[in-house]
């Protein structure tokens, strides 16, 4: 009996210590497959990736089940049994995740697997990339082969604190007389470039972008068309401005992913350049067709509209994509950027171009009637303001502006009169001041395509310009 007692208490002591063991030993092979499931998945090297399938397809939303994902993941899914299309995940519709293809749909069926693409869009990145022209997607557009980057980077980044910024205190170059001397730019600025169809916004672009003081220039041509893009870069541009310059390209036709990941991908570029304590200029064309995408993402997902409507999130996403040029952290790189705004019919109450003139640091005007009188640049004095110029330039310097500002537009509101010689001379010493003035204005207004000045010739011309009517 005591024989078979203690064998009975060491069977119990037995089963009472091999659990535990047990136990612990289940719970460090759980931990240590959580913990190479992790690896493997940041490295995108999982054997076994979690799958759904396509149930519904509605206009440019693709629904699918059977996924437990976050908003903004990427995916691929399978079409004709074979080919990929890659698309991003844009909303939720109870169980269902909503998503947008960045590709051509052509091809898919229901049933058809979505996989979610594990990280962050890596896009290359580093000073290889001058002279190249990729895609909404980071590929290369040209025929200049592989890209041969020394670095990578992603298409969001966190903000910058305000208080760490460098303020906005040194003049930048854009080689463009009326700008340098009116409405100077800082480095680190961001600036509106407002303007209607055909009044030479592009050919500004291409002006600032190969006479600027800039290290690297980075351009997103964003809703473009597709001949446009190839006219900027071999017309407008040039080789020499391509040279240090990096361009996106995301046309009309692009998806509306594409096209608002080139805006981003720009952006990313830029920030990447500010990083290393380059100086960059940023042009993108356009802020609107940005704009546009956004829209066409958000009310295929259900959102809706609102102003002229642009659902309530696209202004949510305007300020985020433009804050994150600028200035970066005292003693580094700076970004400044040029976007241009579409005006319809020449309307600055079109709401993108409201809302963008209160998130910017100035903005000039492009005149459809100068246009038409062959002015270029056709820039709209009255309109235009740079907010950051006050900082920049001597109280002297101001004073000259503001006297040219004044005569230009004492001689604007009397035109129709001198025009049908009803005015009078020696009836009102102003207008006789801007009248003489005018000419000698609009000449000073006026630069070619191909000319470049740079900021003390602009800003001794203008003192020599405004001298004989300062007191």
């Amino acid at each position: 009996m005591s024989q078979e007692t203690g064998a009975s208490e060491q069977d119990a002591q037995g089963q009472a210590w091999a659990p535990s063991q047990a136990g612990q030993s289940a719970s460090q092979a759980l931990a240590r497959v959580r913990t190479l499931h992790k690896r493997l998945l940041a490295a995108g090297e999982l054997p076994i990736q979690p799958s759904g399938s396509l149930v519904r397809v509605r206009g440019l939303i693709l629904e699918a089940q059977g996924l437990d994902i976050s908003l903004g993941t990427r995916c691929t899914i399978t079409a004709d049994g074979h080919r990929r299309v890659a698309a991003e995940v844009v909303g939720f519709n109870g169980d269902h995740i909503q998503l947008m293809a960045s590709g051509e749909m052509q091809g898919l069926a229901p049933g058809a697997r979505v996989t979610p693409i594990p990280g962050d869009l890596r896009i290359p990145a580093g000073i290889e990339l001058c002279g190249r022209v990729l895609d909404g997607s980071g590929k290369p557009l040209d025929s200049h082969g592989p890209l041969l980057a020394s670095a990578f980077t992603t298409l969001t980044s966190a903000p910058i604190n305000p208080l760490d910024r460098a303020l906005v205190r040194k003049p930048l170059d854009v080689g463009i007389r009326a700008i340098n001397a009116l409405f100077t730019v800082g480095r680190g600025a961001r600036m509106g470039l407002f303007a209607g169809s055909g009044v030479g916004k592009s050919v500004l672009l291409g002006m600032m972008a190969r006479n600027t003081d800039a290290d690297v220039i980075v351009v997103g041509l964003i809703g473009e068309r597709g001949r446009e893009v190839k006219e900027f870069i071999e017309d407008i541009l040039g080789e020499a401005g391509l040279r240090r310059a990096v361009v996106v390209a995301a046309p009309a036709d692009a998806p509306a992913l594409s096209r608002i990941r080139g805006a981003r991908l720009a952006t990313a570029l830029a920030e990447y350049f500010r990083d290393q304590g380059q100086h960059v200029l940023l042009l993108m064309d356009s802020l609107t067709r940005y704009a546009l995408a956004l829209r066409e993402v958000a009310l295929a997902a259900g959102e809706p509209p609102a102003a002229r409507g642009f659902p309530p999130s696209v202004f949510a996403k305007l300020p985020a994509l433009v804050e994150r040029a600028g200035n970066g952290r005292e003693g580094g790189g700076s970004v400044t950027a040029f976007y241009t705004i579409l005006m319809e019919g020449d309307d600055q109450q079109d709401p993108i171009a409201d809302n963008t003139r209160a998130i910017l640091d100035g903005h000039i005007v492009l005149s459809r009637r100068l246009a038409e009188q062959g002015h270029f640049p056709a820039i709209d004095l009255q309109a235009s303001i740079s907010r950051v110029m006050p900082n920049l330039t001597d109280a002297e310097q101001l004073r000259r502006m503001y006297k040219l500002k004044e005569l230009d537009s004492r001689y604007a509101s009397q035109q129709d009169l001198i025009a049908v010689g009803a005015y009078t001379p020696g009836s009102d010493p102003n207008l006789d001041l801007a009248v003489q003035a005018h000419a000698g204005i609009r000449s000073f207004l006026r630069q070619g395509m191909h000319e470049a000045v740079n900021l003390p010739t602009s800003q001794s011309m203008l003192a020599q310009l405004m001298s004989p009517y300062l007191g």
